[in-house]
């Protein structure tokens, strides 16, 4: 039993590591989103040579328009590690793309910038598949940086069917959800050592929580498979909560308060406690992602106003968790890698409190506990509480190191939830 914690906590912290040595955004850089076009709350994927296009949007708080942003992308490994190549292996056209399109706000007592782009631009776009680290920086000054987002790019060589399943060791039967993997791989793609596989698994398309998985528990000529739940198994976690600030002049079902103060709205969200003893509950929810709405303007992406939403979270004895931080989860904070994200004790009040600048929109958020030493993975069970029959979405990557080959290539895509059991991609 202890091997077996062993083996998940070594997995998870090392993804975890890999995941925070790519992740950047300057202080002035707010409500940046990397999408497929026209669903905010989709997973930033590519296929080669396809007419896939991908939607960048960001709001640049110094409101200064005689800014030029540019932007390139890195291809990186299946580890988020950068790749051997050089960008003339991988790039197409010009290594650097100026962002040519951009609007003040209107309508708004924040002032900004709106930036957007599509990716790739008919002037540079990736010729290899994989991971492609994003870099948004000023002035074509690369060590510039304003902030990194990821997206990958995809060459269909494999069949994938996965399936969610109850885990059944006896401290994940009830809170965790394990994966069965199936791949197929088509017979161009020559193997000649199962590890020249490697398996991501996001849970609602989330890196920081992602499972590298490099070795299958089954191999039978081009077909492999991944069954070890103490590879493949991951934490179930609750339903996120919501806060609805698509207007911020009238009070949503979970806002209590809102104030103007020096002309900056404030919205106080209702008080949350620990769900971690309560039983589960289902409700449709954006898995943990958030949406840039107004309810009081035509475009939300430059007519939206910014404000201050408080968070307070009480925990058990209105006392502080011993030993850990309480962090605010989800892309709101970057999945709690922000500087932002860590929540303060209040010891008057018995809570943990937290203000964030955010635009209008419908966010998704959750509670989290981290050790103060150090990093860890993600824990739920002393906020919100695991159960096994979440909805949770996953995506399913399938990486191939060719014989001699510098770089991964993304070979497959696939998506199922734990509730309908989709596949497809």
């Amino acid at each position: 039993m202890k091997l077996y914690s062993l083996t998940i906590l070594l997995l998870l912290s090392f993804a975890v590591q890999a995941q925070r040595n790519a992740s950047f955004t300057a202080p002035q850089i707010r409500s940046a989103k990397l999408y497929r076009s026209g669903d905010q709350t989709s997973f930033p994927a590519l296929q080669l040579y396809s007419s896939d296009v991908l939607e960048l949007r960001f709001d640049d708080l110094d409101n200064n328009i005689t800014k030029n942003y540019y932007y390139t992308f890195q291809l990186c490994n299946a580890d988020w590690s950068p790749s051997m190549l050089t960008p003339f292996e991988y790039i197409k056209g010009f290594q650097q793309v100026r962002i040519g399109t951009y609007r003040n706000s209107y309508i708004s007592g924040t002032r900004y910038v709106h930036y957007s782009a599509t990716i790739p631009d008919r002037n540079t776009y990736p010729t290899r598949s994989g991971n492609y680290l994003l870099k948004v920086f000023l002035d074509g000054d690369t060590s510039r940086l304003a902030f990194t987002k990821r997206f990958v790019v995809v060459q269909p060589l494999a069949s994938v069917a996965a399936q969610i399943q109850q885990p059944f060791n006896a401290r994940l039967f009830r809170t965790g959800q394990k994966l069965s993997i199936a791949v197929q791989t088509d017979p161009k793609v020559q193997i000649f050592s199962p590890t020249d596989l490697k398996i991501v698994v996001l849970q609602n398309n989330n890196w920081v929580t992602s499972l590298f998985i490099d070795r299958p528990t089954i191999t039978r000529g081009n077909y492999y498979e991944y069954s070890d739940e103490a590879q493949t198994a991951l934490p179930g976690g609750k339903e996120f909560r919501y806060i609805d600030v698509r207007s911020m002049r009238l009070r949503g079902d979970r806002v209590t308060d809102m104030r103007n103060i020096n002309d900056t709205t404030h919205v106080y969200v209702k008080p949350d406690a620990n769900r971690s003893g309560q039983a589960y509950i289902y409700y449709r929810d954006l898995n943990g992602t958030y949406t840039v709405e107004t309810i009081e303007n035509v475009n939300p992406f430059w007519q939206s106003e910014y404000g201050y939403v408080h968070f307070t979270y009480f925990p058990p004895g209105n006392k502080a968790i011993e030993g850990s931080d309480v962090y605010l989860f989800g892309e709101l904070t970057n999945w709690g890698r922000d500087t932002s994200a860590r929540m303060i004790f209040n010891a008057d009040k018995g809570a943990y409190e937290k203000a964030l600048f955010l635009k209008q929109g419908f966010y998704n958020y959750a509670y989290i506990t981290l050790p103060q030493k150090g990093t860890g993975y993600p824990d739920f069970s002393q906020t919100e509480g695991d159960n096994w029959s979440t909805e949770n979405a996953y995506t399913v990557l399938v990486y191939y190191r060719p014989f001699g080959n510098r770089a991964d290539e993304l070979i497959r895509i696939s998506t199922l939830n734990s509730i309908f059991q989709r596949v497809g991609f």
